[in-house]
């Protein structure tokens, strides 16, 4: 999670073995999914929903380093939320066999203890289940969350990602920062902080907030809307419109201030911006 990318350095690899069996979903409707494909840098792998998500998959993964081409997923914590009630409906959290787990100072998963006896395999097929289960994917910081699908044993996933931490706008009187960590937002929402870094752990920290929220079916839709990574057209004097906008100075754009924005949110600002293609080299437009 987000907390992981500020502490993890360059960490080292481990193995491991095969991919679940997958579960169709149940007959009741989905929601209508609209025509448009995301924008190349936004964090959802599908179109967004264009009625509020029914039920969420809050999810979170304990990994030994940063680069999912040569290190793995150790631990996978999962919630299935319900919207209209703000109600968990299930949880789980299951460990995946390593040799070595680099990360345990930060995630403190011993990698003898991932490979003690235990129906990891089983935790999977269930966790298909709970996939099959959800109309969006919900993780504090996707980006890093959802590249481990698709890879060793995790499964492929087809819903739409959001951000808690980038795609959400937490209301003004919560005083938090524009990309909090998950325990600043459990923190400004009442919810207690209670344990170490753990996947489950920080799943139910976002269910009670989500729990929390009155207006949560309309921050849903609009964290889903596309977004696209945009530069903020400001002199060095005003400076601090685009830091009071949740702008951010030479990340991920050297020398510039820049965010991720719906089309909803650029029009609502009071000064100009430039969209950015990084892919395309284009980090000077």
């Amino acid at each position: 999670m987000a907390d992981q990318l500020d502490l993890l350095g360059g960490l080292q690899p481990t193995v491991r073995a095969s991919a679940p069996e997958s579960n169709p979903r149940a007959s009741a409707p989905t929601p209508q999914l609209e025509d448009s494909q995301p924008e190349e840098n936004d964090s959802r792998a599908a179109s967004p929903p264009s009625v509020v998500p029914r039920t969420l998959l809050i999810l979170d993964t304990e990994t030994t380093g940063l680069d999912p081409e040569t290190q793995h997923c150790v631990e996978v914590g999962a919630i299935l939320f319900d919207v209209q009630s703000r109600a968990v409906l299930a949880q789980q959290s299951f460990l995946l066999p390593a040799e070595t787990n680099a990360a345990e100072p930060i995630n403190r998963i011993p990698a003898a203890v991932t490979r003690l006896p235990q129906p990891w395999k089983e935790g999977l097929r269930w966790f298909q289940n709970l996939l099959d289960a959800a109309d969006v994917l919900v993780a504090h910081n996707a980006a890093f969350d959802r590249q481990w699908f698709g890879r060793g044993e995790l499964p492929a996933v087809t819903q739409p990602w959001l951000c808690s931490m980038d795609d959400m706008r937490w209301p003004a009187d919560r005083q938090l920062r524009s990309r909090p960590s998950v325990r600043d937002l459990a923190l400004a929402y009442g919810v207690p902080v209670w344990a170490a870094h753990r996947a489950l752990t920080d799943c139910i920290y976002l269910a009670e907030v989500f729990a929390r929220c009155e207006d949560l079916e309309q921050q849903l839709l609009q964290g889903l809307e596309p977004r696209q990574l945009v530069r903020a057209k400001v002199s060095y004097d005003d400076r601090q419109l685009a830091r009071d906008a949740g702008f951010r100075w030479n990340d991920p754009i050297k020398g510039a201030w820049a965010r991720r924005m719906s089309e909803r949110e650029i029009q609502e600002l009071s000064f100009p911006v430039t969209p950015v293609d990084l892919e395309a080299g284009d980090s000077k437009t």
